[in-house]
């Protein structure tokens, strides 16, 4: 039951990532035109974390009588905006507790020291699912990992070892003899899952609650039990990214090709007045990018929208060429396929419905992930529209 009610803990902890997930991912922002087809992106980076609070150790007494002090410090390296790699010593304290009411001495209960280093594997989930944003207050993710347990000074239990064989409590219940007595300085192999809630406090800083659930040998808390033995931790800290986080991507313009005909007349004999050409209008491009496996348009994004639209108010002869793309790196190419699909219409069916844009001006296309317009991977997943 206690075990169930940890659990259960975790996956209220959980639920908080909700209202974080809800923020629309800031595709690249414009400051001017040269700027417009900026992004910026994820750079790998470390951090150091340090953060203190409380353990549960899992036994058979009171769940007060089974607390004790925890602190952990770690350093990580974050290789992507979902993976990465933490080695956390996790250290204190564990406690152990057995009922001795049969023999009238109540409830024992001893302490002991412990370090553990262990090497976690993360997944920010919340990146996972709704895409990279350098502006989200809150991040959610897993992690998992394995390591070494190190206990000293456990004569504490070998003391309530001895009271039980003083009062002949041996022979009355062999289970509380405490067979697995251990002494002097012992390593055990450890397990580890757990989760983290990060609050963003500046662009370096991040508050933090970490959960985590650690099994080890049934010897470690003295007691013979037929299963491993289980310990819990509760912290909360802070953590310092270290070094680049981020990096400006610009986007590498296609060329427009055009075809110039060229007109040759033939030479008359009386001279011609021929009206000035009105100078030739430029096209217009507009990268709409989206997050993720997303299709909705930001309201940043929706500014490059209204500025195709006013181009083809101006000139009401223009038409408007719509492609959509998806990321290579990301899913596979027959999800891609509809990936850009989606994109494309999704911009052609706002220039008709919202806009009033006459669909006989509007040429829609999707190459899925079979071109790359950009290097930078996350800048793949956009709409390119080209009106002229």
């Amino acid at each position: 039951m206690k075990l169930r009610n940890i659990f259960m803990s975790v996956v209220l902890l959980a639920g908080c990532v909700t209202a974080s997930a809800q923020q629309t991912q800031t595709a690249p922002q414009t400051d001017a035109k040269a700027a417009e087809n900026t992004c910026e992106a994820f750079n790998p980076h470390w951090y150091v974390q340090a953060q203190i609070g409380g353990q549960y150790t899992l036994g058979e007494v009171d769940f007060g009588d089974l607390l004790s002090g925890n602190f952990q410090a770690a350093v990580g390296y974050n290789f992507s905006p979902v993976w990465g790699l933490r080695l956390a010593i996790d250290s204190w304290q564990s406690k152990g507790g057995t009922d001795l009411g049969y023999l009238g001495l109540g409830t024992q209960k001893w302490k002991y020291n412990f370090i553990a280093p262990t090497l976690d594997v993360t997944c920010d989930l919340t990146n996972w699912i709704y895409g990279y944003n350098p502006d989200r207050v809150c991040n959610f993710g897993l992690l998992a990992g394995m390591g070494a347990n190190i206990g000293w000074n456990n004569d504490e239990a070998a003391s309530v070892r001895n009271l039980i064989f003083a009062t002949g409590g041996a022979a009355m219940d062999p289970a509380h003899t405490m067979s697995l007595l251990w002494d002097g300085t012992k390593t055990r192999f450890v397990g580890r899952f757990g989760a983290y809630l990060d609050f963003k406090v500046s662009r370096r800083v991040a508050l933090g609650l970490e959960v985590n659930c650690n099994a080890t040998s049934d010897h470690y808390n003295s007691k013979k039990a037929g299963n491993a033995d289980w310990y819990f931790n509760a912290l909360a800290g802070v953590k310092v990214k270290l070094g680049k986080l981020a990096k400006k991507s610009a986007a590498e313009p296609i060329v427009i090709e055009k075809i110039v005909e060229k007109i040759v007349e033939k030479p008359v004999e009386k001279i011609v007045y021929k009206e000035p050409e009105a100078p030739q209008r430029e096209p217009l491009r507009r990268d709409i990018f989206f997050t993720l496996r997303g299709s909705e348009v930001s309201r940043t994004e929706m500014a490059k929208v209204e500025d195709v639209v006013a181009y083809l108010n101006k000139y009401p002869e223009a038409k408007v060429s719509v492609t959509g793309y998806a990321d290579k790196n990301t899913g596979n190419p027959r999800i891609n396929v509809g990936y850009a699909q989606k994109r494309a219409q999704v911009i052609a069916n706002l220039l008709t419905n919202k806009f009033g844009i006459s669909s006989s001006r509007i040429m829609v296309d999707s190459k899925g992930d079979t071109v790359q317009p950009y290097e930078q991977n996350d800048l793949n997943r956009v709409t390119i529209c080209i009106a002229e």
